[in-house]
């Protein structure tokens, strides 16, 4: 039997892309050379403590969007609250009683001990602050019911009569950035929370290793993830997207593309979530990223994207494009 690489070629580009997004490979890849330095005898130098960091980051990373995503959602809330308790007592144990248990272990698993500590601290990091958006959500959803729920924006009749409109605020920003933005915060302020227990040692011992753990997300993890929200929400502005007949129309501000269905390479929709967003290749060179998920929307409004029109599946279709889904059907693909 034969091979059609028009089938195949798309395919494998696909699985490609699928690992190279994938987190769990990353923080494994990471993690592995991050053993193949410390079983080598190099520890204690900065770039194996950053590969751990890193790695271990990549990892709570990954547990928490698998857990958001869980359906039901309550049992991925109990088993993210599980799982935060269970690792934030494990390294506080190991913190504590960690050095005593490994002294008589070979240096070389020793090694990988050290590896697995100190990728623990980002994870679970990374963790307990998604466990507080949890909450934080929750309180929300709580007071929401005392007031009318917050409207999903709508899709409206162009003035021009030929396509949908819709509005909502968003910000122009890459999901590439902002992962880069994550693993730069993670990784300088994880060093310095490293660097002040050092420095505190003496304060440390006196307040055991689980208060010191907690006091250092307190000060320094829970300050500068409200900080770097609030700063990316300080940059929303009003947007607009239009699918018309044959083109797509979208406005960022003050500054407005037009894009001929037939010139476009790829479209991206997302409507829940923080990372909802809308993503758009292709005629005259532009290459967009709106994010709406972490926006400051309206009062009364949610940051949210409504679902595309049904008359702009065929109408892409028509103009050569391909739909994919992802796993959940959370993102829709279209891509030529």
């Amino acid at each position: 039997m034969t091979e059609n690489p028009t089938t195949d070629a798309p395919v494998r580009e696909s699985l490609t892309r699928k690992l190279v997004r994938n987190p769990l490979l990353w923080g494994a890849v990471l993690l592995l050379t991050a053993i193949g330095f410390t079983v080598a005898g190099d520890d204690l130098s900065f770039f194996p403590f950053l590969l751990m960091l890193v790695g271990g980051w990549c990892f709570g990373f990954a547990f928490v969007n698998a857990t958001f995503g869980m359906v039901p959602a309550r049992n991925g809330a109990i088993l993210h609250l599980g799982v935060a308790i269970v690792l934030g007592a494990l390294v506080a144990f190991v913190a504590e009683f960690g050095g005593a248990l490994l002294d008589p272990l070979p240096a070389a698993v020793r090694g990988v001990a050290v590896v697995l500590q100190m990728a623990a601290i980002p994870a679970t990091g990374w963790i307990w602050l998604g466990l507080l958006s949890r909450v934080t959500d929750l309180i929300t959803r709580r007071d929401a019911k005392k007031r009318p729920p917050p409207v999903t924006p709508e899709w409206e009749r162009e003035e021009s009569g030929d396509g949908s409109v819709v509005r909502f605020p968003g910000i122009e920003l890459r999901m590439r950035t902002l992962t880069q933005a994550i693993v730069a915060i993670v990784v300088v302020f994880g060093l310095l929370g490293v660097a002040a227990l050092i420095a505190l040692d003496d304060i440390v011992l006196r307040m055991g290793p689980r208060i010191a753990i907690l006091l250092l997300g307190v000060v320094i993890a829970l300050p500068v993830y409200l900080a770097f929200a609030a700063i990316l929400r300080r940059r929303t502005q009003q947007c607009t997207v239009a699918f018309g007949n044959d083109e797509l129309r979208i406005r960022v501000g003050e500054v407005r593309h037009t894009i001929p269905f037939r010139d476009l390479d790829l479209l991206r929709w997302r409507c829940r979530s923080e990372y909802a967003r809308l993503e758009v290749r292709g005629g005259s060179g532009v290459d967009l990223s709106v994010v709406t998920g972490i926006a400051k929307p309206p009062r009364g409004f949610s940051a949210e994207l409504p679902p595309l029109p049904r008359r702009v599946y065929r109408r892409l279709e028509l103009a050569g494009l391909t739909l994919e889904k992802s796993r959940r059907d959370e993102v829709l693909t279209f891509r030529r």
